[in-house]
């Protein structure tokens, strides 16, 4: 249990609990509840790793939320206002959309070779999913529109603010990595899709395709401590065919994007192409570091965006950045700092919890 303050809703309380040999099965059942400020958001999730001892090691998860996010596409800028449903367009409200994804849904996974005295070569993944989306304002209203400079745009599909997204997933990994959390050799491929049903409010159709490849090299350049040295690089790209609801299209910056940028600074768009190179060498004990370069693009769509927020927001659309970083190690995983500086000059020192890839 815990208590804490966000920007985005004051004072909050926190429960969690997870049990990870449900029932003497080695199922895993898992709870997060948060309280706050107009807000209850929820996490609750059942996965049983081997459905009845299946020959194929057949797994499946169930979940239901309710899940908050500052829009990372408009991000407060004083040139994108949020109005309520029920008010003027003459009435100023500038704050930043809150995008609530209420829903739940059940996710079905398989290795291949499915015997398991064999290495897993793939693994692969199938589910159903439903997302009530709402768009609010900090006060928790809803809100259906955004005020650019040059006119009304909608947030979200439907006129009033909400969205039903019904989506059908599928996705393929292949893991050769020698060590998921701090991998020094191998790789690692990611492939997925999402296809959505236009049924419900706003009747959205969209196919999301998505592609990740992470390469891992050990080397041996300098000797700072004992530990092993890592050459590291990573590609991904994606687009969207079809509908493009604003919260749903990719957004480019941040700790886990493109650094120097701050979280959504690059741009966001209907596709985009994304780079990485780090070099990740000990330092001492507990201590590493790394050296990196990141690029990002979203290859010209931002105009695909509805209210082309990006281009209001004068966004590049695309640009790199590059530095220097800390790895700790904790119980938590590796705690990343990284101070980057961006192709305009711009720098940032930014967070996160275990490696960029």
């Amino acid at each position: 249990a815990g208590a804490g303050y966000s920007s985005s809703g004051g004072l909050f309380g926190t429960v969690s609990y997870q049990q990870k040999n449900f029932g003497g099965n080695n199922q895993t059942l898992g709870t997060d509840i948060s309280l706050g400020n107009n807000s209850l958001l929820f996490d609750v999730n059942f996965t049983d790793p081997w459905i009845g001892g299946s020959e194929s090691r057949t797994s499946y998860t169930v979940n239901a939320f309710r899940r908050r996010s500052i829009s990372l596409v408009y991000n407060g800028d004083d040139d994108i206002e949020t109005r309520d449903t029920d008010e003027d367009l003459d009435d100023d409200n500038s704050s930043s959309p809150r995008i609530i994804r209420t829903g739940g849904g059940i996710t079905f996974g398989r290795p291949i070779p499915g015997d398991p005295f064999k290495a897993r070569e793939w693994s692969l993944s199938t589910g159903l999913q439903y997302q009530r989306v709402e768009v609010r304002n900090s006060d928790g209203d809803i809100v259906s529109e955004s005020r650019p400079e040059d006119g009304s745009e909608l947030l979200a599909a439907s006129d009033d603010g909400t969205d039903d997204l019904f989506i059908l997933r599928f996705g393929a990994n292949r893991d050769r990595r020698n060590n998921p959390l701090q991998p020094t050799k191998g790789s690692v491929l990611r492939l997925g899709t999402e296809q959505t049903i236009p049924i419900g409010s706003g009747s959205i159709l969209f196919n999301r395709v998505r592609g990740n490849y992470s390469r891992y090299f050990p080397i041996n350049i300098i000797r700072f401590s004992d530990g092993p040295e890592t050459l590291a690089f990573n590609i991904q790209a994606g687009t969207i065919l079809g509908d493009v609801p604003p919260y749903e299209s990719f957004i480019l910056g941040g700790s886990n994007s493109v650094r120097g940028f701050g979280d959504g600074e690059v741009g966001s768009g209907r596709s985009y192409f994304q780079a990485t190179a780090e070099y990740r060498f000990p330092i001492f004990k507990i201590v590493g570091g790394a050296l990196f370069f990141d690029y990002g693009t979203t290859l010209g769509s931002d105009d695909a965006v509805p209210g082309t927020p990006s281009i209001v927001r004068e966004l590049p659309g695309a640009g790199y950045g590059y530095g220097i970083g800390v790895r700790v190690q904790s119980p938590l995983g590796p705690i990343r700092v990284d101070y980057a500086i961006n192709d305009d000059g711009g720098n940032e020192i930014q967070f996160g919890i275990g490696e960029k890839f």
